[in-house]
Parts: C-alpha cells; sequence; structure tokens
C-alpha cells in the first residue's frame, strides 16, 4: 500500500500545489492582525519540517511531537518534526532529515523522499519553513530526543481528510492574546496555528489520490 500511496503522491505534487488558499482553511481567526503585530527587522529565518509516512497494517501513518514546556512562543505545541537550517546543510531537504534524526531518532539514509508543499511563513517565530515529505518502506522505532520531544503522536492519515475532526477553539498562545482558531482533534489534542495549516494542504492533496477516496 505505502508504494502505491506515494506513486500517487508524486503524481499529485507535479501539478500546482493548492499553496495558500489550502493553508488558510486551518489558519486562525486573526491570522492578518497577528502578521501586523510581529514585525521583524531580520529575514525570516529558514527552516523546514518532514511528513514521514509508514505503513502499519491497513493504515499509513505520519509522526507529529509534542514539544517540551519552555520559553518561547511554541512551548508545548504539537509539530512536525523539523527545525531551523545549519550553516552545514546543503539544502533545506537536509535540515528536515537531520532534524527528524535528532528529534524522533529515524536515521536520514532511510527515508525517501517524496516532494515538497508550499513553504509557509511564521509571523511570532519569523520563521519560514519548508515542509518536506518522506517514507519508510519499514515500521519505524522511534526514539526521541527528551530535550526536546516530549511525546511523539502517531497520526493515521484518515484523521486530516476526516471532516468531523476539523473544530474551533478559543487559544491563549501567549500572554494576554485569546484567538479563534480552527484546529485538527487528533487523539483529543489540539493540532492548530502553523502545524495545522500545513497538514490542510497536506488534505488537499491526499484527497487527489485514491487514499483521499476510500
Amino acid at each position: 500500500m505505502i508504494k502505491e500511496f506515494v506513486t500517487e503522491l508524486k503524481g499529485v505534487l507535479k501539478k500546482e500545489l493548492p499553496g495558500v488558499r489550502a493553508q488558510h482553511a486551518m489558519a486562525p481567526v486573526r491570522m492578518e492582525d497577528l502578521k501586523r503585530t510581529f514585525r521583524h527587522d531580520i529575514p525570516p529565518r529558514q527552516s523546514a519540517v518532514l511528513i514521514l509516512f509508514y505503513q502499519v497494517g491497513d493504515q499509513i501513518r505520519f509522526p507529529l511531537t509534542v514539544r517540551q514546556t519552555y520559553v518561547g512562543v511554541h512551548s508545548g505545541q504539537i509539530s512536525l518534526p523539523g527545525g531551523k537550517r545549519e550553516l552545514s546543510d546543503q539544502d533545506l531537504s537536509v535540515t528536515a532529515l537531520r532534524e527528524t534524526e535528532e528529534e524522533i531518532g529515524i536515521a536520514r539514509e532511510s527515508v525517501r523522499m517524496i516532494g515538497a508543499l508550499s513553504h509557509h511563513y511564521v509571523p511570532p517565530s519569523n520563521f519560514n519553513i519548508q515542509p518536506y515529505l518522506g517514507y519508510l518502506d519499514h515500521t519505524p522505532v522511534f526514539v526521541k530526543d527528551p530535550k526536546e520531544v516530549d511525546q511523539i503522536v502517531e497520526v493515521n492519515v484518515s484523521d486530516i481528510i476526516a471532516p468531523d475532526l476539523r473544530k474551533k477553539t478559543w487559544i491563549k498562545p501567549y500572554q494576554g492574546v485569546k484567538i479563534e482558531a480552527p484546529y485538527f482533534d487528533i487523539q483529543n489534542r489540539v493540532v492548530w496555528g502553523a502545524t495545522a495549516m500545513i497538514l490542510s494542504e497536506l488534505s488537499e492533496i491526499i484527497k487527489q489520490t485514491q487514499y483521499g477516496n476510500e
């Protein structure tokens, strides 16, 4: 199943990506206000994340990480494995693979890359995120980095295309601010913000495959 799924994904990725339209379907209500609030004097920092597919039984899954609690705007949030580009990274795909290995213990050489989604800018942290898609031809054994990752959540791809798992709630992203935001209800967890917006574009792509019509 995983190889057929990947073949279909590659075919869809050759078309025009859904991009901002799909991302904004899961954007917080005050997205434009937030962009005006966070004005940075330096260029965005380049970063990358990896959506890593693998098969378990008759399900295709990918991992999300629950961040550790720390001083910062993304403390404790649920995200895709990834991080900022280092000077030693040849390109952003290397960043995605390196960070995935560091955070959840998946050897970079075991990942087969599929392609990339549209980039996504995050105003609060001034990060420009490039999402990549990859897959494993075996069931992974995750080893989390306890300094960065509190938990690993394994998500069924079917969860991000299920309309009843798209909900809204009020969120306090930082002190003094409360916003209404759409989110994916993943195993009773709130997956919102940049991660939800990236997954929203992914869902539009998966819907164009046979897997999205099952």
